[in-house]
């Protein structure tokens, strides 16, 4: 497998992105080494490609994304997965707010915390199926107009929720699994319900975790997590502002 690596301490990130789509179809794996805040790292790319960040790739990192697999090692700031497609999103760190806004399809992994807004607009599309996991806590609006998809929140470090605020709001349609015995209903918004997980509910679980932890060598806590509560959030109708903007 060939590797192009990018020394990027103190490119500019136009320079950067310009770099990568020039070099696309010529190898096989980017690596970027000291990336400080470059934007767009991956937005729009259409193919199999893996890119490699040692550092702290900007906002908007992978927006538009079908096909690359994008690994961090180090935090991600926000708008990460902007509308991404397809692909995967590995940050070994803590991520920003409006982690995968209007995401369609893919998987995005954070060992760490995630901020405000978190799957905002969400949503399945043509068989494409979403999933963010991420492995300590969510800030609030997490969900937020939800349209399908798996969230989960695990909450490996926290002493209290893994959530906070408004979680749910707006949301008409997918899951998120919350690594919780219980919720205050104040926490929701109106348009989702707290309940017990299914069988598939499971199933989907353990598929999901099982891969977080294999990509974080986290196998010793696979099972501690598995054994763990879970609650699911899910919403009340798929059609929440229905006598809103309907006769």
């Amino acid at each position: 497998m060939s590797k192009y690596t990018i020394e990027a301490k103190g490119m500019d990130f136009k320079e950067l992105n310009e770099l990568i789509h020039e070099k696309l179809g010529k190898t096989d794996e980017f690596v970027i080494n000291d990336a400080c805040g470059q934007r767009y790292i991956g937005t729009g790319i259409q193919e199999k490609v893996k890119i490699t960040i040692n550092g702290y790739p900007g906002s908007d990192m992978a927006a538009f994304m079908d096909g690359p697999d994008i690994v961090v090692h180090g935090n991600a700031q926000d708008a990460i997965g902007n509308t991404m497609n397809s692909g995967s999103i590995t940050v070994h760190g803590n991520a920003g707010d409006i982690v995968g806004y209007g995401m369609r399809g893919g998987k995005v992994f954070i060992k760490g915390n995630v901020g405000y807004r978190v799957g905002i607009h969400m949503k399945e599309y043509k068989g494409m199926f979403p999933v963010i996991v991420a492995g300590g806590e969510a800030k609030d609006f997490l969900g937020e107009y939800m349209a399908g998809g798996l969230l989960i929140v695990l909450g490996l470090h926290s002493k209290g929720l893994p959530v906070r605020d408004f979680v749910g709001t707006g949301m008409h349609a997918g899951r998120i699994f919350l690594r919780t015995e219980k919720i205050d209903p104040r926490l929701l918004g109106r348009e989702v319900k707290a309940e017990k997980l299914n069988d598939d509910d499971r199933k989907m679980l353990e598929k999901y975790v099982g891969e977080f932890c294999a990509t974080f060598d986290m196998e010793k806590e696979k099972y501690k997590i598995l054994s763990s509560p879970f609650i699911k959030l899910s919403p009340f109708s798929l059609r929440p502002y229905g006598r809103l903007y309907a006769y």
